[in-house]
């Protein structure tokens, strides 16, 4: 990977800021089934699994797209590979309006999905204008592009009160086309892709680019973001419909609600990103996956009516979380998702620099599935169960059972390269 001693600063500036703002946008179409949706599910008469289903299917095509995403950028460049991929989700977005049956929005959905996609164009394109020592904390504010998900969650509800779904999509659709525009006309080729042009160095191939996934460590940095992204993004696509069934809630309130979890869980990346390159990403995923577990057993708790017989007689009493007391909890959560994100993608271009698009898509592959798998799995939670707080009790689970492996894993290796390390270090 080329260093960027020579680069122009205002390059780097203008290569961060506008992949940062397309990705903003792309993220806020990503999850626009979280607002709209609700009113399909009752325009169509949904059950709660249905309604799983057609909130996750856009993020199975954006997680599944990053594979080979990553690979377009590595070959073509981002200043090419980003503007056609927000193209083809602007006509996706813009077909929804015609769409009557669930089974058509299925399957429109699948093209909105490509919008998350873009994610890791950004992290191939971004990395290479930045040397090592900054790429945590550059993919850090890159990373802040999820913010599009609060950008989601506090205007569509009014968008949607005042001019209707079917107008709300035609707007997503028309701004992420002139963001299309706008990128392709201001942004520059990648160094790397300048390079490669000028001495006519031939492509690396699909093979050489996919050898790194050989190894388990890249599918260890895989789980990590299984749960720091796709249960985000699977929370603040849930939130909404969780604040209408639980606390009885307008939609308009519910999405501002839901907006300040998705709102730390997005702009904080960059803080993330800063003190993976201070403290070494290890130090940040492992606070991540501990202060989570407490908030999730905290949010898990379902509202419960006890009685126990004292010793004077019965004593009855209620424990419940009360709906201030939940929104500070998923503000906590958001944001320590948010240094975790940063966390995991700093380990990505340190390890493997020139397989950053490759590595990168199948971590962002596997961490995106989480946003369709959990989502869905929520909706079965709640018509089997019928308790409201039950997807949290599986989040909880996840996140326990992650932390143990990874310790585990980071120590096993730890015993090998060291036999007589004892102290754990956190870089």
């Amino acid at each position: 990977m080329q260093h960027t001693d020579s680069f122009v600063r205002a390059d780097q500036h203008r290569a961060l800021g506008l992949s940062t703002f397309a990705f903003t946008v792309c993220f806020a179409v990503w999850t626009i089934f979280s607002i709209i949706g609700i009113q399909i599910k009752q325009d169509l008469g949904l059950t709660d699994t249905q309604f799983g289903l057609l909130v996750a299917t856009p993020v199975l095509t954006g997680s599944i797209s990053r594979a080979f995403l990553g690979i377009w950028t590595e070959r073509f460049g981002g200043r090419i590979v980003f503007p056609l991929q927000m193209m083809i989700t602007a006509a996706a977005v813009w077909m929804m309006t015609f769409v009557e049956t669930y089974e058509m929005f299925l399957v429109v959905a699948l093209g909105l999905g490509l919008a998350g996609g873009s994610f890791i164009i950004g992290v191939a394109y971004v990395s290479r204008w930045f040397e090592n020592k900054n790429q945590g904390t550059a993919l850090g504010v890159f990373g802040v592009g999820n913010v599009g998900a609060a950008v989601t969650n506090f205007a569509a509800p009014f968008l949607v009160v005042a001019l209707g779904w079917e107008a709300t999509a035609q707007v997503y659709a028309v701004v992420l086309a002139i963001t299309a525009v706008v990128f392709y006309i201001l942004a520059k080729p990648d160094p790397e892709h300048q390079r490669r042009q000028a001495s006519g160095e031939v492509h690396v191939s699909v093979a050489a680019q996919l050898a790194p996934l050989k190894n388990l460590q890249v599918w260890r940095f895989s789980i990590y973001y299984f749960f720091v992204f796709g249960a985000f993004v699977a929370l603040a696509s849930f939130l909404p419909r969780y604040y209408v069934g639980a606390y009885g809630l307008e939609l308009t309130t519910a999405g501002i609600l839901a907006g300040l979890y998705s709102l730390p869980g997005s702009i904080f990346r960059a803080v993330g990103g800063w003190m993976s390159d201070k403290w070494g990403a290890r130090f940040v995923i492992y606070m991540t996956f501990i202060v989570s577990l407490l908030v999730l057993f905290l949010m898990s708790y379902p509202g419960s009516h006890y009685i126990v017989q004292g010793i004077d007689g019965v004593i009855e009493f209620d424990i419940s979380v009360s709906l201030s007391l939940f929104v500070t909890l998923s503000i906590v959560l958001g944001f320590v998702m948010s240094l975790g994100k940063a966390a995991v993608y700093k380990h990505i271009p340190h390890y493997y620099p020139n397989h950053v698009g490759s590595v990168g898509g199948l971590v962002g592959m596997i961490g995106g599935l989480g946003g369709f798998i959990l989502p869905i799995a929520f909706g079965i939670l709640l018509d089997v169960t019928g308790i409201w707080t039950a997807p949290f009790m599986l989040l909880f689970v996840l996140v326990a059972v992650s932390t143990l492996w990874m310790h585990f894993a980071i120590r096993n290796i730890e015993r090998k390269q060291n036999p007589d390390l004892t102290i754990e270090t956190y870089t």
